[in-house]
């Protein structure tokens, strides 16, 4: 097994929506949640709009929304709603845990587009958006007064800000155009919410970055006190703007691309043990490599809800479903037109009664094996083994030996974890970009290296 790159892949969900593929037999929703656990469901409402591209974002996404686009897209918001409600039926209890508004950024839509958001959440799924932590992502641009009242209004719990730096020039390097000005306004406007939960993502490895102003940076998110704060590595992906800076420049060998590489994973590295420490030493504690929180008791969590076994239901073409048998959502895209494609077909689609596209899984299997491993292994607080072998009937060392031995060999996990308990150490959970990816099957990687990027 290869000694892989420290930021190989950032692992949020698996399997990764490259893996999915045309369902040939389009199985109805109402089959498919027959016989599922519904009494703690997460609800993610996707946005798929924003008013710039950043130069990192492979996010699905586009910029603006000409003709009255939004309109058309909560009408077919609220008709998918609809559909996945009735599929659901009546036949035994279906509550919410949690719930979210993404993208794209949500606070894109304006403060009577934002309540017709919550009145669909709301009217069509059943949620109770004020006795359920709802968290809704925003941007310097679009948290305004108007659009956060309505948010405070209808009960978001959280709060969260793409800030990635507070450095005017890195900013611009991450073609990310705003000013410090700008983003310390916005934050001024969310505390005056009150909403409980301020989170700041914040991103290193941003050309011209420092030692000192990744410091700078930390430091000014730490003047804010956010509750959360979470650290990301950047990420050059393909048919991003950054991508095609990149491929523009000059022509290197193969030998100066990969020592390149090599010292950008370098200085990766060192800022994430910077930052790291830097919030440990602030007293905040690390939940996993990427997410810090401010203990207290202020913090709303859905306590009810996991995520490696509850269902999800996703509405909007950038959102996936999860049932025990099958992860599934619309086309998947990074490239500008296509995404405009896929945004207008969902937005004229009338009948959301069947899945398209997706992934199955046995709820028993070796790909339900590796998802609950992936999701519980890359939480600090690591996952006792026990609880492993209850689903599984087995432990995770028993069907992932090499995996976890290799991990093992490099120190990255914790030799003092005492027994029942799997947990990374310090520089397993600093690895984790890498770990991740070496738990994903054979079937996954050949899917996603088969993938078309659109």
């Amino acid at each position: 097994m290869r000694t892989p790159r420290p930021y190989e892949s950032y692992v949020y969900a698996y399997p990764h929506k490259t893996a999915y593929r045309e369902l040939p037999d389009l199985p109805p929703l109402r089959e498919l949640w027959a016989g599922e656990r519904t009494e703690a469901l997460s609800l993610y409402l996707h946005i798929p709009f924003c008013e710039v591209r950043c130069g990192f974002c492979n996010l699905f996404t586009r910029v603006g929304a000409p003709d009255e686009l939004t309109t058309r897209y909560l009408d077919a918001l609220d008709r998918q709603a609809t559909a996945v409600r009735e599929a659901l039926g009546d036949a035994r209890p279906v509550r919410f845990a949690a719930a979210a508004f993404g993208g794209g950024t949500p606070t894109f839509l304006t403060a009577a587009e934002l309540d017709r958001l919550c009145d669909i959440a709301e009217k069509r799924t059943g949620v109770d958006l004020r006795s359920v932590p709802l968290s809704v992502e925003t941007s310097p641009a679009t948290a305004t007064a108007d659009r956060l009242a309505v948010l405070a209004d209808r009960g978001t719990t959280r709060l969260s800000i793409g800030v990635q730096s507070f450095v005017d020039a890195e900013a611009r390097a991450a073609v990310r155009p705003q000013r410090r000005a700008e983003v310390e306004a916005a934050l001024g406007r969310i505390r005056d919410t009150g909403v409980p939960v301020l989170n700041i993502d914040l991103i290193y490895g941003i050309e011209g970055q420092t030692a000192a102003t990744w410091r700078s940076s930390l430091d000014a998110a730490l003047a804010w006190r956010p509750e959360e704060l979470y650290l990301y590595p950047l990420y050059v992906r393909p048919r991003t703007g950054l991508a095609r800076r990149e491929s523009a420049a000059q022509t290197r060998d193969d030998a100066a691309a990969w020592d390149d590489e090599a010292a950008w994973d370098a200085q990766r590295l060192r800022l994430y043990r910077q930052g790291r420490d830097h919030l440990l030493e602030q007293g905040y504690e690390q939940v996993s490599m990427r997410m810090f929180r401010r203990p207290g008791p202020s913090v709303p969590a859905a306590d009810d809800y996991a995520c490696q076994s509850d269902g999800m239901i996703g509405l909007g073409c950038g959102a996936r479903s999860y049932t025990s048998r099958l992860h599934y959502s619309f086309d998947y895209a990074v490239d500008m037109p296509k995404i405009r494609n896929i945004i207008d077909d969902y937005t004229a689609t009338e009948d959301f009664s069947r899945a398209r596209i997706g992934f199955a899984l046995a709820p028993d299997g070796d790909e339900a094996r590796r998802r609950h491993l992936l999701q519980s292994v890359l939480q600090a607080q690591g996952m006792a083994t026990a609880e492993y072998r209850e689903r599984f009937g087995s432990a995770p060392d028993e069907d992932f030996p090499a995996e976890l031995r290799f991990a093992v060999e490099r120190g990255w996990l914790d030799a003092e974890a005492g027994a029942g308990l799997l947990r990374l150490s310090a520089e397993g959970l600093a690895h984790s970009d890498a770990l991740g990816p070496l738990l994903f099957s054979p079937a996954v990687r050949a899917r996603m290296a088969a993938y078309e990027t659109k």
